[in-house]
């Protein structure tokens, strides 16, 4: 078993022991060979934990015993001379993997699952190729969706063992080699074989997911409930025990999704559907159809309480403990509802189980001795029969009567009570048998798939070997099944064994393995026990005892795995691979026959109900061949035949089905879950040592550890031994070539060159070696240790000294240090007293002179005081007297000018008036005179060259008016400039006056603090005479006084703490909800955006199935926009093309459906805008509209004078100037125009007036020659000269009114100035009075009198501004907005056509500097070119690395700014729209990292661009003044914004999406793998699964490596123009990625949690700077068992979970011996500690989870004008404006 030199002192051993199987013990003396007995110690102390394995030992030790006595000796067998195994090092204990234990045998096996199972709360272990699950009977946290997407993708010997391991293993050797694969798990009942292969399934079904619509996973998971509930029950010995064996296929397609299944099912225990033993129950689903029965739907069937009914109620158990059986059957339900099973046929269902529930309550009375009736007291039977829809006369008569039939006739035979018992119960068993496969085929039906799978994965879930005290037909027939899966277990073993052996290219020998070959031929063989079962049920008189005594003659003595027992002739004893079990014959053909009165079945099938012949239409024709009469001997015996062929025995159909099932198996990689139950009580993780005795012998596990033992069953990569045994190896033996440093090491370690083999990668060892080498390892170590210590422990000795030392020479320093200041200070205090006798002295002379000095100060003061008040009312009282006087003067001086000036205006007025009358006397006798008449007429061309200058004289006089105003208005400004002047002086004047008022009351104040100084002196000298008396009592006071004044602050500290906490908190409180809340908005639209996926793909995939549709369709280029595409083929499109493109039209606006319902709104209040913009507008054009008319009439009518006038002159031989002015071709100077016009049009009226006055006569004359008749336009070339005469009439008219109307106007206007002067005086006037009235005023009041009335004053002036700059803004942007309207109209009407003619000559035209204003502008044909251009195909590697950050947006916005400026609704939104959908399209195909931070800066530059320019003051506010100016003028385009900002929040999750696909499969190995500190990881002995080592994976997956790809995220964010606070955010959600794997791979690798891991994690920390729970992880990984280690947890531990916190302390294992393990004490010690911690759901933490994320407003400093575009974009198409 092991060397002899191995068993030295110390070393630690496992002995047989009656109650606890194994035992350890540590030898007490060296072991030599020879020796007959072993001394030994009992490690009773040692042992931790109270349940240890009792697994039979190997047949060697068997017949050791030991001797309990004081000594403790144990007797070695002289004969044999075997050992008793070692135990393993403790660092070995423990491992995930039993075959990486150095010594391989039962008792290593058992302690390493106790210690797993009970310390650490590890249900899974691997042995090899099996995974051995022990069933924990608790719910663990480890099944969720994190685990299963922490097992994806990983390697097996990645984490720690798992049942998703398994899956994951096969599911990846499914789609790596093409192979179809099993998974088999087997156990005894309440293994937890169902859960096992339940979470198998969950595992793939979550993993692969569906390719179809029809969702077949969830199909595949629903089957689980169904056949749970049809098909388990509770036994002794589990609450949900499955009572057949299934083997599930699941098909998979070429991509490795799920597209069906089909389920195959063996021996259905069909005897529990009429018997349970005590304390056990039927199925589940007769139950929940009992708790259901109260419901409406399920009153037609007549149920009641499960007591009710004898099939129920037999084992006294009816109700399951947490188990609410109404809510089982709505899960029941729903999944036979997913499954595609109506209600109608759900109720079939039912309506069958309640007949047969009703069925077993049918009572058989016993008639006469031979015969028996039923007794429908109770309505049972016609319940029975109106359910079934059967005759109740046949069924009452069949129940109770059987068919014989013979040669010649067929009888009716009554049958006695038993038999019509057994009848009926056989009856019912076979009809739940019928629905149980009925059920099972529409479970496969709607599993099924049309296409063929690709590959499958199958999942075996059957029973495990059984042996119990009475053994019958079920129990033989499990156990066969398990010789067969054995068989081929041992078969796939060997052949791995021998696979891997090749591989590595090692000598290897036949391996001996236990081959049940033998005991499989004595069943199944010809002439097995199968056949001869067989053989008997065919005898008419065939009987059970007549099958034993065939079995005794035919294999007693003949084979060595058949016995018979002593005591008995109706049973046998079978030698199985796990146990020997002993069969009871009895039962054995009944249950083979599984025979039906035929005559009862006949009756169903003549049923009404169609379900219920659905379920026996397969019986047909054996139904058929029975009913039929025979015409002879020969045809009868023909047709019987027939009818046993047909029917085959359930031996045989299990033996076929059986050898189906293996054939798959063996077709497959078949996979292996071994389920343990660890005790019978069902108490959580406790293991009963007997009962995993017998488990572990029957599931192969011992079976696998003897083969790996028998080999070389420990396995070592070259690199893991070199990092290990390093310290072994001396420094001439360390070469280059690891292979050769290993050879020549173990070359001197080892001896025996049999103990080892050297592959090609690996190192083959013996079992023990390992272990060997550890012992030279750790006695290396320990060696090293002692002289540490020795060296240390003398530093220390000699540091103690020399601190004694110190210590010495400092008690004699302060010594005489001492004494020297005791001598000093008594010199000191006589030096005092005499100083303080002068002083005191001193001070006594001096309070006497400054006494008697401050009463001469104070008589001096007051006689000063009184003598200048005297003086000051007597000045008072002269200013007085003087300010009357000269008040009664002034009224007295103002009365007599009043009264003087009276008079004079009187007497003025009254010489005017008379005057007046003359002169209207004199015009008035002139007025009736002719002459008079003359007069006027004769100097009307004067009077309006007078009327003229005169309204010159009034325009020049306004103008002079203005002027004087001006200058009025200069000089009321230069006045109220020296009032300020004036102000200010006597604002210095009162702060003078104040702060001398101050520095008074500063020296009154000082007066009194001196008074009060004097009082505090002489309470002061008074509290020293006192104290002299009572100094105790001052101290006690001043204490107290102390105390208060403490606890007062201590209060005041606590309560500005608890303030402190308190906003802390609600800033917690309330960031946490505003992280929350953004949180799920950003979920939100995460979803959205698989949502908008989805439908495109689903789109996509519709247009791919069209187009396929469609023969003749020509699809268009996909670099074409749609809208091209629509235009070039509008002319050629049929009416179907019509519809479709007018369908797509549709599906593409229902893709925009989110952003159509946010503009919706937007879209209602601008057209609610627009109707009153469009009123104002129309009121407005109106007014305006009138004046142009009136200009254009007046404009019109002066041409037309113009042109008759020149016509005229030239009539009559003279010429006349032409006028010189032209159409008014600009609208903005329009009003400066027609003013120039009229005032020429006056001239040229005057001219034209004296021209007529001097040729009337003539024309006068020429019309009197001519003949009276003649019409008088003809004189002048059809009426020019009447036309002129008409246009000059009117031209006086309009001058007269223009005159009028120019002479009203200059009234108003002298008006206005006149009242504006007059305001101007009057509040001169008052300024004057309030001037007057302030010097009145006391100084103070004066100037808080002035002070209020220029505040007033200047608060009007300021609203009044304010106001008219309000109405001013609104004017101009009123003017604007419809001059922009009128020039676009007027453009619209005036074209180059129109404008040829007006030009006269050419105009040379200079080019002025343009100032661009940052538009750019674009023609709608060139849209798609753009977003083509600088979207589409711009790479953020080619042109945009040396663009300018965030151009695109720039130019994007730039283009915006152009749409709002003109106006243009329908382009900008076209731009929005385009460019947002252009930039998903974009993200969608190229979703690398570089294009998606290149378009995440881009969306956030343009979202900032429309904050910036948006106009609102809270982003206003940063720019400058021009910037200010580029504002948008027309359009709100907040709602926008918003749009913009989710665009940013999913580009942003994509792109965190990439960066963590990325760096995923990389932070295990650096975070973890990678050993930064040399030496200090320690590399532990690894098994069959484990891969082969991560060292060598150092180059690729670094930290390093991991760093540097930081670095190149980060300054790729920077240089594409990322905002600096995004990037914190994508640098802080890496580092939480990199904390959640780092812990969830720690949680799920025990390899990986331990103290040598800390140092690595706390390295890693150092260089990394990860966040919270990542950088917390090393205090639990080097954690000391110490009461220290709690504090260290609390203070460090803060952002762990309690779950989190238990399951690292589990799984904290030892690398090295000197390591010490986290006992259980301590582990329930921290949960006790922190049971009030928050606990969580999920064990590992979510590294999907992305945080929400901002984008704060970021102001750009580029000005839109300075941005130029580069020519390498091809955007020559855009005009910058």
């Amino acid at each position: 078993m092991a060397a002899p030199e191995l068993y030295s002192k110390f070393a630690r051993i496992w002995i047989p022991d009656t109650t606890e199987v194994w035992r350890s013990a540590a030898l007490t003396k060296d072991y030599r060979p020879g020796d007959t007995v072993l001394h030994l110690q009992l490690d009773d102390e040692t042992v931790r934990v109270p349940t240890v394995f009792h697994i039979h030992p190997f047949s060697n030790c068997t017949h050791c015993s030991v001797n309990f006595s004081q000594e403790s000796e144990y007797k070695l067998d002289p004969k044999s001379g075997v050992l008793p195994p070692l135990r393993n090092p403790d660092i070995l204990v423990g491992e995930n993997d039993l075959t990486a234990l150095s010594y391989l045998h039962e008792p290593a096996v058992l302690h390493n699952l106790r210690v797993r199972f009970t310390d650490s709360k590890l249900i899974y272990t691997y042995c090899g190729i099996i995974l051995v699950a022990i069933n924990p009977y608790e719910s663990l946290p480890i099944y969720g969706s994190d685990i299963i997407n922490a097992y994806s993708g990983q390697n097996m010997g990645d984490m720690d063992p798992h049942i998703f391991a398994v899956s994951e293993e096969a599911y990846k050797q499914m789609a790596r080699d093409e192979k179809n694969q099993s998974i088999i798990v087997s156990g005894e009942s309440g293994a937890g074989k169902t859960v096992s292969a339940k979470y198998a399934m969950r595992y793939f079904a979550t993993v692969s997911g569906s390719s179809a619509e029809a969702r077949v996973e969830e199909k595949v998971l629903a089957s689980s409930p169904i056949m749970e509930a049809i098909g388990n029950a509770k036994t002794t010995r589990n609450d949900n025990s499955s009572r057949f064996g299934k083997y599930i296929e699941i098909g998979f397609d070429r991509k490795h999704h799920i597209i069906g299944a089909n389920m195959r099912t063996y021996l259905l225990e069909k005897s529990r559907v009429v018997f349970q033993a005590c304390e056990e129950r039927n199925y589940h689903i007769f139950y929940q159809l009992c708790a259901c029965a109260h419901l409406p739907q399920f009153e037609p069937l007549k149920l009641g309480s499960a007591d009710d009914f004898p099939y129920t109620n037999q084992g006294r158990s009816p109700v399951i403990e947490g188990v609410n059986d109404l809510k089982e059957m709505e899960a029941t339900r729903k999944a036979f509802s997913l499954l595609g099973i109506t209600e109608a046929h759900q109720m079939g269902l039912f309506q069958i189980l309640s007949a047969i529930l009703h069925l077993g309550n049918v009572e058989l009375k016993e008639r006469g001795s031979s015969s028996c009736c039923t007794s429908d007291e109770s309505g049972h039977l016609g319940v029975f029969c109106d359910l079934t829809e059967v005759s109740y006369e046949s069924m009452a008569h069949w129940l109770c009567h059987k068919k014989l039939k013979t040669a010649t006739e067929t009888l009716n035979k009554p049958v006695t009570q038993l038999e019509a018992i057994n009848g009926r119960d056989a009856l019912a068993k076979h009809i739940y048998a019928k629905l149980f496969s009925w059920i099972v085929g529409q479970v496969n039906k709607a599993l099924s798939t049309s296409s063929k799978p690709h590959s499958f994965i199958g999942v075996l879930d059957i029973y495990g070997f059984e042996t119990f005290e009475v053994n019958s037909f079920e129990q033989f027939c499990i156990n066969y099944a398990n010789e067969k899966l054995q068989q081929q277990f041992n078969m796939h073993v060997f052949k791995l064994e021998q696979e891997e052996y090749m591989k590595e290219q090692i000598p290897w020998t036949l391996i001996d393995f236990y081959d049940n070959q033998p005991c499989i031929n004595l069943i199944e063989a010809k002439m097995g026990l199968l056949d001869l079962l067989d053989e008997e049920c065919t005898m008419p008189k065939g009987s059970d005892e007549s099958w034993a005594q065939k079995l005794y003659n035919t294999h007693l003595k003949k084979s060595s795995h058949f016995e018979k027992p002593r005591m008995s002739n109706k049973a046998f004893i079978i030698l199985h691979f796990a146990d020997k079990v002993e069969y009871q014959c009895d039962g054995f053909l009944e249950k083979n026959k599984d025979t039906v009165n035929e005559e009862q079945i006949n009756v169903l099938k003549a049923s009404k109900f169609a379900l219920l012949v659905e379920l026996f239409q397969d019986e047909e024709t054996p139904a058929a061949l029975s009913t039929t009469a025979p015409s002879g001997r020969a045809k009868a015996g023909r047709s019987i035949q027939s009818v046993r062929e047909h029917k085959k025995s359930v031996g045989l159909q299990f033996r076929n089905s059986l050898h189906l099932l293996m054939d798959t198996l063996n077709a497959t990689t078949p996979h292996y879950v071994r389920c343990i139950k660890p005790n019978d009580v069902k108490a959580p993780f406790m293991m009963d040592p007997h009962r995993a005795v017998q488990q572990l012998r029957a599931c192969g596990v011992l079976e696998t550890i003897r083969i790996s033992a028998t080999g070389f069953p420990s396995r070592w990569t070259y690199q893991e031994f070199f990092s290990r045994y390093r310290v072994l190896m001396r420094q001439k033996e360390i070469i280059s070539d690891r292979k050769l440093t290993c050879q020549s090491v173990l070359e001197r370690l080892v001896q025996n060159k049999d103990k080892y083999q050297f592959g090609k990668t690996k190192i083959f060892f013996r079992a023990g070696q390992v272990a060997y080498l550890e012992k030279l390892r750790a006695d290396k170590l320990r060696t090293a240790c002692i002289d540490i210590q020795k060296t240390i422990r003398c530093w220390l000795a000699r540091k103690k000294y020399l601190r004694i030392r110190q210590a010495a020479i400092t008690l004699q320093r302060y010594t005489r240090g001492h004494q020297a200041r005791c001598l000093y200070k008594t010199l000191r205090r006589t030096r005092a007293a005499v100083i303080f006798q002068k002083c005191t002295r001193m001070w006594a002379a001096r309070r006497q002179f400054l006494r008697q000095k401050a009463a001469a100060v104070l008589i001096q003061r007051l006689l000063r005081g009184y003598t200048a008040r005297l003086e000051h009312k007597r000045l008072v009282c002269e200013h007085k007297a003087l300010l009357i006087q000269r008040w009664v003067r002034g009224f007295l001086a103002r009365w007599r000018f009043r009264r003087i000036k009276r008079a004079v205006v009187y007497l003025q007025c009254c010489v005017r008036r008379m005057l007046a009358r003359r002169e209207l006397k004199k015009l008035k006798i002139e007025a009736r005179s002719v002459e008079h008449y003359k007069k006027l007429n004769f100097g009307m061309e004067n009077k309006i060259m007078q009327l003229q200058r005169k309204l010159d004289e009034q325009h020049k006089e306004n103008r002079e008016l203005s002027e004087q105003i001006r200058q009025m208005e200069s000089h009321s400004a230069t006045e109220l400039e020296k009032l300020h002047l004036q102000l200010k002086t006597l604002q210095d004047a009162e702060e003078e006056s104040r702060h001398r008022g101050d520095r008074v009351t500063s020296l009154q104040e000082e007066l009194e603090l001196v008074r009060q100084e004097l009082e505090k002196n002489k309470e002061v000298l008074f509290i020293l005479k006192h104290c002299d008396q009572s100094p105790n009592r001052c101290l006690q006071m001043v204490s107290e006084l102390n105390e208060k004044n403490t606890l007062l602050k201590s209060e005041k500290d606590e309560m500005n703490r608890l303030i402190q906490e308190q906003e802390q908190q609600i800033k917690e409180h309330m960031q946490a909800q505003l992280n929350e809340e953004r949180f799920r908005y950003q979920n939100l639209l995460s979803e959205h955006l698989k949502l908008e996926e989805r439908y495109a793909d689903l789109r996509s995939e519709k247009e791919a199935a069209e187009e396929l549709s469609k023969p003749g369709h020509n699809r268009a280029d996909s670099g074409y926009s749609s809208s091209q595409s629509e235009s070039v083929h509008s002319s050629v499109l049929t009416g179907s093309e019509v519809s479709s493109l007018e369908r797509e039209d549709a599906v593409q606006t229902a893709a925009d459906v989110s952003l159509l319902l946010k503009l919706q709104r937007r879209v209602a209040e601008l057209e609610k805008e627009k109707m009153d913009l469009q009123g104002e507008m129309d009121t407005k054009e109106e007014q305006l509209q009138l004046e142009r008319t009136k200009v254009r009439a007046r404009t019109a009518r002066f041409k037309l004078r113009g042109s008759e006038g020149t016509k005229n002159t030239k009539g009559l031989g003279s010429k006349v100037a032409s006028p010189g002015g032209q159409a008014y071709n600009v609208l903005l100077e329009q009003l400066n125009s027609t003013t120039e016009e009229l005032e020429m049009r006056k001239e040229e009226v005057l001219i034209l007036r004296s021209q007529l006055v001097n040729h009337e006569a003539f024309k006068h004359k020429v019309v009197c020659k001519l003949s009276p008749t003649l019409d008088l336009h003809e004189l002048n070339e059809d009426g020019e000269l009447w036309m002129a005469y008409e246009s000059l009439k009117e031209t006086n008219r309009i001058l007269e009114s223009q005159l009028q109307t120019q002479g009203q106007s200059h009234e108003k206007e002298v008006e206005g100035l006149r009242a504006e002067l007059q305001r101007l005086r009057a509040e001169l006037g008052h300024q004057q009075q309030m001037l007057s009235d302030s010097l009145e005023l006391p100084h103070d009041a004066r100037i808080q009198a002035s002070l209020q009335h220029e505040i007033s004053r200047l608060t009007q002036q300021n609203m009044d501004l304010l106001e008219q700059m309000g109405k001013q803004d609104k004017m101009v942007r009123k003017l604007k907005k419809h001059l922009k309207i009128y020039m676009k109209k007027f453009g619209e009407q005036s074209s180059p056509e129109n404008m040829v003619g007006e030009s006269g000559h050419t105009v040379s035209i200079v080019r002025k500097e343009r100032d661009f204003q940052g538009m750019l502008e674009y023609r709608r044909e060139d849209e798609s070119k753009l977003f083509k251009i600088l979207i589409t195909e711009l790479k953020p590697r080619g042109v945009a690395v040396n663009l300018v950050p965030g151009l695109p947006a720039y130019i994007l916005f730039m283009c915006l700014r152009h749409a709002d400026y003109a106006n243009d609704d329908q382009r900008v939104s076209t731009l929005l729209n385009s460019s947002i959908n252009t930039i998903k399209n974009v993200l969608k195909k190229r979703g690398d990292f570089e294009t998606i931070s290149f378009w995440l800066a881009n969306t956030c530059r343009f979202l900032h661009c429309l904050r910036q320019y948006s106009g609102e003051e809270a982003y206003t506010k940063h720019n400058t003044p021009r910037q200010n100016e580029h504002c948008l003028t027309n359009f709100d385009l907040s709602e926008y914004r918003q749009v913009l900002s989710d665009l940013a929040i999913q580009i942003y999750q994509q792109l965190i999406r990439v960066i963590e696909n990325i760096l995923h499969p990389k932070i295990a190995p650096a975070m973890l793998e990678t050993e930064t500190i040399q030496g200090v990881m320690g590399v532990k002995p690894t098994g069959l699964r484990k891969r082969t080592s991560s060292v060598h994976e150092e180059s690729a997956h670094s930290l390093e490596s991991i760093l540097k790809q930081l670095d190149v995220f980060y300054y790729t964010l920077l240089q594409h123009g990322n905002d600096t606070e995004v990037v914190r955010q994508v640098i802080k959600q890496q580092f939480y990625v990199f904390c959640s794997v780092t812990l969830n791979n720690l949680l799920l690798r025990k390899d990986m949690c331990s103290w040598s891991k800390g140092l690595q994690i706390r390295r890693a920390r150092t260089t990394q700077r990860p966040s919270a729970p990542c950088a917390r992880l090393s205090p639990l990984n080097r954690c000391v068992i110490s009461a220290e280690t709690f504090s260290l947890i609390l203070m460090f531990c803060v952002c762990f979970f309690l779950g989190q916190i238990v399951k690292i302390l589990s799984l904290y294992t030892p690398v090295n011996e000197f390591e010490e393990r986290v006992s259980i004490l301590f582990i329930k010690s921290v949960q006790t500690l922190l049971k009030d911690r928050k606990e969580s759901s999920q064990l590992l933490m979510d590294a999907k989870i992305i945080f929400p994320v901002t984008f704060p407003f970021n102001p750009s400093p580029v000005a839109l004008e300075t941005i130029q575009i580069p020519s390498s974009l091809n955007l020559n198409f855009l005009t910058r404006v």
